[in-house]
């Protein structure tokens, strides 16, 4: 057995692990981790707490996928319910489709009965509303909503500033590989953007024929490359893990315009081997690890360069910051 989880995890690991310990299935115990997580709101990226969108919005986004069946169930621009992950994973297991955005995906949350929550804590709140008095013309804050958000986007906070997406990947007793992941996205997004997290090939796959992958950062940057599946692939090629995780930064370095940034690429194979590497990385980046027994560990995510286009943080970092 294996779990890698990223350090926005920490809340949730000592759960998921347990709980693979004591024979549960990969999805059930990732979704118990991450569901600790959403609900915490001192996580700043996940579930209840995390920053809002351009208009002071919370849109959550999740994941869940079953590398044995490769079904996946995913949510996007979630408003209003606690727990996207769970609503993710009732997806797979009560609908036909892989993915509900939005409008729909709350009617499907109200549905199942879902936990409803309004995921705007005070100081989020008093954060958007200074960066609102404070950057937003006079001219725009009279009209405002209806004023033309596209400029405003230079605000918009990387979560691999502010923290991160989290990310689960488990190989569990019964020899099933599984994904999950949970966001809240960028702070200050145009309303509606959905980053790679809940994209499956993107922010997340799994196959439980040869590994898993995930990633945190510029989704942008993976949703281009496909790069969970892409590793994936690699590894079905025959690449180890590492030269699978090699291949896909490589893939990064092809990019040109748009958003270059930094990414974290979490892998683990069929085997038991793993890698994470923290592309643009600070040297900052640390993940959890934890290989069956024992106490969960945390390691040093390898940093790679492949730009000079570092992330920059923007003006709006300091309304989010602890009055």
């Amino acid at each position: 057995m294996i779990l890698v989880t990223n350090n926005e995890g920490t809340l949730g690991v000592p759960t998921t692990a347990r709980l693979l310990a004591q024979g549960a299935h990969g999805l059930d115990a990732i979704e118990a981790g991450i569901r600790m997580i959403e609900a915490d709101p001192s996580v700043r990226t996940v579930g209840r707490g995390g920053w809002p969108n351009l208009l002071g919005e919370m849109e959550l986004d999740a994941c869940m996928m079953d590398g044995t069946t490769l079904r996946s169930g995913a949510v996007g621009a979630l408003q209003g319910y606690l727990h996207p992950v769970s609503v993710a994973r009732e997806i797979m297991r009560r609908l036909p489709h892989e993915f509900l955005v939005g409008k729909g995906a709350a009617r499907f949350a109200r549905e199942i009965g879902a936990e409803a929550a309004d995921n705007l804590i005070e100081d989020s709140r008093r954060a958007w509303q200074d960066w609102f008095d404070n950057e937003v013309p006079e001219k725009q804050r009279r009209a405002w909503p209806d004023t033309e958000l596209a400029p405003l986007c230079r605000h918009a906070i990387d979560p691999e500033v502010g923290r991160d997406t989290t990310v689960f990947l488990a190989h569990d007793g019964a020899g099933n590989i599984s994904s999950g992941t949970s966001t809240s996205g960028w702070g200050w997004k145009y309303p509606g953007r959905l980053g790679d997290s809940p994209i499956i090939g993107a922010g997340s796959y799994a196959d439980t024929r040869y590994g898993a992958a995930a990633c945190t950062g510029a989704g942008e940057m993976t949703i281009r490359c496909c790069t969970a599946r892409s590793i994936a692939l690699y590894m079905k090629q025959g690449a180890s893990v590492a030269d699978a995780v090699g291949e896909a930064v490589e893939d990064m370095r092809a990019l040109k315009g748009g958003l270059i940034s930094r990414v974290t690429v979490h892998a683990i194979d069929a085997k038991g081997n793993h890698k994470v590497v923290a592309v643009n990385g600070a040297g900052d980046n640390r993940y959890w690890l934890w290989e069956g027994q024992g106490e969960p560990r945390m390691l040093p995510a390898e940093p790679v360069v492949i730009t000079t286009a570092g992330t920059r943080p923007t003006s709006t970092t300091r309304y989010t910051r602890a009055p």
